[in-house]
């Protein structure tokens, strides 16, 4: 997995990444025809734990949602690590803990602890030489030299864009291979980190800070890696939403509105799992 999501950043084009928050929604991302998903910590704890993304669960609990996502599907993906969930110790342990389960990339911010989502309001950052260290640490330490290593800072919304630049370069000289300044309050601000670095992340976070731009325009921006991180999984929650309201009005307007019966079976891979059944299956007593 981990050189294959290099090689997702050889082609030519915006690199599009949706967010999976479940297992179901992976195999969706992959049956659609993407290249490459993301798994970041916003729809991961909402949809698993049922909690918002203010720092209640840590690696424990995240790298098993990571864990069974990744075993129903085989694309290369791109993994939110927060801030590693400790010191440079712990950030060491986080990297080996993803390499081991086949992560190709991820990303370290320097929010302190205990984080919250990007775009919301009353984040705090650590001092760079902190996160510098973690990153430096993530970058001498990793099992497999092509680990893509991402290092995101979340200076812009709490010091300004320009400390966040300056962070930025910090942390690719301490060996991150791309930067990611997560909350990018307008297209001019785009357009200054895009031309400012040659590799970048954008956030188009539905509902969040950044303006929503096409992909293209991000391209064109200067940015490579664009990551839909939530977008499934608030279009999810509205489905379930309105269908339990539709049940308990009595009124059942939208039955066979969703996925057929048949469709959901081939989702999860039912003719391939009875293949296996009926190929391997023992001769009943009665059988002739």
């Amino acid at each position: 997995m981990t050189s294959s999501f290099r090689r997702l950043l050889e082609a030519d084009g915006p690199l599009i990444l949706p967010g999976a928050h479940d297992a179901l929604a992976a195999r969706l991302i992959q049956r659609a025809g993407f290249k490459g998903y993301f798994i970041g910590g916003f729809g991961v704890v909402g949809a698993r734990f049922g909690v918002p993304d203010i720092g209640l669960k840590s690696l424990g609990d995240i790298s098993q949602a990571v864990r069974d996502i990744m075993a129903a599907c085989d694309l290369p993906v791109l993994v939110d690590a927060d801030d590693g969930y400790g010191d440079v110790k712990n950030v060491v342990h986080t990297v080996h803990t993803y390499e081991k389960m086949g992560v190709g990339a991820l990303f370290l911010e320097d929010q302190r602890w205990p984080k919250r989502c990007g775009h919301l309001e009353g984040k705090t950052v650590v001092p760079v030489e902190e996160h510098e260290a973690k990153i430096r640490a993530a970058a001498s330490e990793k099992l497999n030299a092509d680990t893509f290593l991402i290092a995101r800072t979340d200076a812009r919304g709490v010091t300004g864009l320009d400390d966040a630049m300056r962070r930025a370069e910090r942390y690719l000289r301490a060996g991150a291979d791309c930067i990611f300044i997560e909350a990018l309050r307008s297209v001019e601000e785009l357009e200054r980190v895009g031309k400012a670095f040659d590799l970048a992340v954008a956030s188009p976070l539905a509902g969040g800070l950044s303006p929503i731009l096409r992909p293209e325009e991000y391209w064109r921006l200067g940015f490579k890696i664009i990551p839909y991180g939530i977008d499934l999984v608030l279009r999810v929650t509205r489905a379930m939403q309105d269908a339990l309201e539709d049940m308990r009005s009595g009124k059942f307007a939208l039955m066979g509105t969703g996925a057929t019966l048949q469709e959901y079976l081939s989702v999860v891979g039912f003719d391939e799992w009875t293949g296996i059944e009926s190929r391997y299956r023992t001769a009943g007593p009665n059988s002739s």
